[in-house]
C-alpha cells in the first residue's frame, strides 16, 4: 500500500533576514518569510531573495493559513493566499496542499467558493483575446461557455505557492463555465497557460478547523470614518467590497481594503426598503440576514418607458448569499449559477440543470441606490444588459426562473423560484404587514372569500372605466415596476476570481 503521508518538511533560514522558512509541499517553488516579507526560491538546498512582497491586505475572511478540512474524504492544509487586483475589485486565491502531496486551489466565487486542480487540456490554447465572453467553445469535448475575460495582477502573497506571478506585472484570466456546474479557469501570467479546472464547494461541506476567531470578528466587525461626511461606519461581514454610510448614504468602495483610499459617491433620494437592513428570514431551513439592498431600473430596446425592481441580499456564514427580488409581478429567491447554461446568444431558450426556459423579456439594467454591504464593488449607474427566462412544462417548473447579466467583461447567471408574497411576509415575522408584500403573484380571492356575483360584476365594470381612460392616457411617461426577473449580483463571478 503507498504511503499517504505528506513528505517531509524542508525549512532553511531566510536570505533577508535569516527567520525560518518553511516549504511544506514539494510542489512548492516560492515562499514568502513571514517577518520580512522576502520573496524567497527555492533551488535543490538554497533559499534565494527575489525581493520583497507587498503585504496582504485585511479581507477579514475566515480562512487563515494552516486552517485544515477535508475534500471529497481528502484531508487538505492552507499554506498560501494570492490576492489579485482585477478589473472589477480584489479576490483572494488560497492554496490547498492535499494528503497525496499535490496542491489546490480554494478560490472566491460571487460570496462563495470553488476548489480547483490543475488540469493538464490535450491541446495548445489559443491567445486570451480569442475568448469573447458569451462565446461557447470546446474542451475535451465538452461545451463551455465563456464567463470571464479579464485583466489582472498579483498585489501580495503570504505563505507558499508552487507559482508566483511577478508583482504588479498585468496578465489576462480567462474563466470557463459548463452547464454541469464545472469551472475552468485559464490563467495566462506564464508561458504556456496554466489551467484550472473544479466545481462549488459550500465551507460547511468542507469540515474546516483552525479558522480565525469567529466570535471575535463578529464582535468587533470594522469600523472607520466615512470619508464624505466623517460619520462612523462599521462594516460586519469579511467578504464586503462596498458599502453605504448610515449616515449621509454615500457609497463607498472598500475593494482595496480599509488600509487604502476609500473612494465614495453622494448619493441622493434615498429608497426606503420594504425590509429593513439586518432583518433575519427563514429560508431554505436556515436563517438568512439582509445585509444589502439596491434599486434597479431597466428598459427595453426600443422603449422609452422605464421599469423598477429592487434585491434584497441575504447572508448566511456557511452558505454563502442569496437575492431576495421583489419585482411588480411577484418575489424570486435566487443565487448565483455556478455553471453556465446551454445557451447560444440572442436564443429565445436555455436549459440549464434538467429544466428547459424560455425567454421571456431582454433589457438594459442600471442600479439607481443601494445600502448596507455587499461582496462586490457596486456602483451606482452600473449597466449591464440583462435577459429573463421562465422555466416550461413539467410539475411546479413554472415557478422556476433564470437571467443573464453581461458587462464589458463577465457574464453572470442567476437562478431559482419564484415565491409566495405570504411566505416572504411570514419569513421575517411581518405577517401583520402581509398587504404590503402583495404582488401579481397574489392569488384569486373570490374562492371561500364571501364574494358575490354583485361585487364582480362591480370590479369589472370598474376595471372597464380604468382601461378608457388609460387609453386616452396613452404618451404619458411610464415609471411602472414591472418583473426583472432578476438580474442578481452583477459584476461578479469567477471561480477563480473575485
Amino acid at each position: 500500500m503507498a504511503d499517504s503521508a505528506p513528505q517531509r518538511i524542508y525549512r532553511a533560514p531566510c536570505p533577508g533576514c535569516g527567520a525560518p522558512v518553511t516549504f511544506q509541499s514539494a510542489q512548492s517553488t516560492h515562499a514568502i518569510c513571514a517577518y520580512c516579507h522576502s520573496t524567497v526560491v527555492r533551488s535543490g538546498e538554497v533559499l534565494q531573495r527575489l525581493g520583497r512582497m507587498a503585504e496582504v491586505f485585511d479581507d477579514h475572511s475566515p480562512l487563515q493559513l494552516l486552517a485544515s478540512g477535508r475534500l471529497q474524504d481528502q484531508p487538505f492544509t492552507l499554506i498560501g493566499r494570492l490576492q489579485y487586483q482585477g478589473d472589477e475589485g480584489r479576490w483572494t486565491e488560497w492554496v490547498a496542499m492535499l494528503q497525496d502531496g499535490s496542491t489546490a486551489t480554494l478560490s472566491e466565487d460571487n460570496g462563495a467558493y470553488v476548489f480547483t486542480r490543475a488540469a493538464a487540456l490535450g491541446r495548445e490554447l489559443p491567445e486570451a483575446g480569442r475568448f469573447r465572453v458569451g462565446m461557447t467553445t470546446a474542451v475535451g469535448g465538452q461545451p463551455f461557455s465563456v464567463a470571464a475575460n479579464v485583466r489582472a495582477q498579483l498585489i501580495a502573497a503570504e505563505g507558499e505557492v508552487p507559482k508566483l506571478p511577478p508583482l504588479g506585472v498585468p496578465f489576462q484570466v480567462v474563466e470557463l463555465r459548463s452547464a454541469d456546474g464545472e469551472v475552468l479557469s485559464i490563467d495566462y501570467a506564464s508561458q504556456p497557460p496554466q489551467a484550472q479546472r473544479g466545481r462549488a464547494v459550500r465551507l460547511e461541506d468542507l469540515q474546516l478547523q483552525g479558522l480565525k476567531d469567529e466570535s471575535a470578528k463578529d464582535e468587533k466587525g470594522r469600523q472607520f470614518n466615512c470619508p464624505s461626511c466623517g460619520a462612523p461606519v462599521r462594516v460586519e461581514l469579511a467578504s464586503t467590497k462596498s458599502c453605504t454610510c448610515p449616515s449621509c448614504s454615500s457609497l463607498i468602495d472598500l475593494s482595496s481594503g480599509l488600509g487604502g483610499e476609500l473612494r465614495h459617491a453622494a448619493q441622493h433620494e434615498p429608497v426606503q426598503p420594504l425590509i429593513p437592513l439586518g432583518s433575519v428570514g427563514q429560508f431554505e431551513g436556515a436563517p438568512w440576514q439582509v445585509v444589502g439592498f439596491q434599486h434597479r431600473t431597466g428598459v427595453e430596446p426600443g422603449d422609452d418607458e422605464h421599469f423598477g425592481w429592487e434585491e434584497y441580499l441575504l447572508y448566511h456564514r456557511q452558505r454563502g448569499f442569496l437575492f431576495l427580488v421583489d419585482a411588480s409581478d411577484g418575489w424570486s429567491l435566487v443565487r448565483p449559477a455556478t455553471g453556465a447554461p446551454q445557451h447560444k446568444p440572442g436564443a429565445a431558450t436555455a436549459r440549464y440543470l434538467g429544466t428547459q426556459y424560455r425567454l421571456t423579456s431582454t433589457y438594459q439594467a442600471e442600479t439607481n441606490y443601494v445600502a448596507g454591504e455587499f461582496y462586490w464593488p457596486v456602483e451606482r449607474g452600473q449597466k449591464t444588459s440583462n435577459s429573463d427566462f421562465a422555466a416550461v412544462g413539467g410539475k411546479g417548473k413554472g415557478k422556476g426562473i433564470l437571467s443573464r447579466e453581461q458587462s464589458r467583461s463577465e457574464v453572470t447567471w442567476s437562478h431559482g423560484n419564484r415565491i409566495d408574497s405570504s411566505a416572504v411576509a411570514q419569513a421575517f415575522k411581518l405577517g401583520d404587514k402581509a398587504a404590503l408584500f402583495r404582488r401579481q403573484d397574489a392569488g384569486p380571492v373570490a374562492a371561500g372569500s364571501g364574494i358575490g356575483c354583485g361585487t364582480v360584476i362591480l370590479i369589472f365594470i370598474v376595471l372597464i372605466v380604468l382601461l378608457v381612460l388609460m387609453s386616452n392616457c396613452s404618451g404619458s411617461p411610464g415609471g411602472a415596476y414591472r418583473s426583472s426577473g432578476g438580474s442578481f449580483g452583477g459584476y461578479s463571478t469567477g471561480g477563480s476570481h473575485k
